[in-house]
């Protein structure tokens, strides 16, 4: 399990800003509820929901066919606040969705760079988790804890020159303490640049 996770700046790359509770926990019990009454998709190992626009994973694109509709209403006033706070030059047009129980995770990536702009937010519900950020050249390895209702801007050197990941386990050690995940679900902001 690795090290005690804490949270300090030199956790995160440079471009990384981890924001400790961004929505409240009002907020977040609106959000998953909206989130469970919608259809989750179950083609990958976790669930998914996508919105604005598709992601293919196994093309690693967003085609222009890939095009589902607006962004639900009830997701807007998270759309204002990311640029609000000047986290997106212009609202965010794709989410995805994205359930983690206990064990899963998401493998070491950079998120499709031909396809989406230099900032990606990603929002955590319900759970922490510990994220392992690591440069591509140096093999150089930072960890974050994201708690729930937190968010960690990934922009720049963060976007581009390191990986990050969920490793896949059942508990994290939080403060010299093994912590259990729980359901976790993470909201995932990009703004589309291409489409093919």
């Amino acid at each position: 399990m690795g090290s005690s996770l804490r949270n300090t700046s030199a956790d995160l790359p440079p471009g990384a800003i981890y924001l400790p509770s961004f929505v409240s926990s009002e907020e977040e019990a609106v959000l998953v509820s909206h989130l469970d009454a919608g259809a989750w998709n179950t083609d990958l190992k976790r669930r998914v929901q996508h919105f604005g626009y598709r992601y293919d994973y196994k093309a690693r694109s967003v085609t222009s066919g890939a095009y589902l509709g607006p962004l639900p209403g009830w997701i807007e006033h998270l759309k204002e606040r990311l640029v609000a706070k000047g986290l997106f030059a212009s609202a965010p047009d794709q989410i995805i969705a994205n359930e983690y129980l206990p064990g899963q995770g998401i493998s070491a990536h950079v998120d499709c760079v031909p396809c989406f702009d230099d900032t990606i937010v990603s929002l955590s519900l319900l759970s922490h988790c510990e994220m392992v950020f690591r440069d591509k050249r140096s093999k150089a390895k930072l960890t974050v804890l994201l708690e729930p209702r937190s968010a960690v801007v990934v922009a720049g050197t963060a976007r581009y020159e390191w990986t990050h990941e969920i490793p896949a386990r059942k508990s994290d050690g939080i403060d010299g303490k093994k912590v259990d995940r729980s359901r976790r679900i993470s909201l995932t902001f990009r703004k589309i640049v291409r489409t093919i």
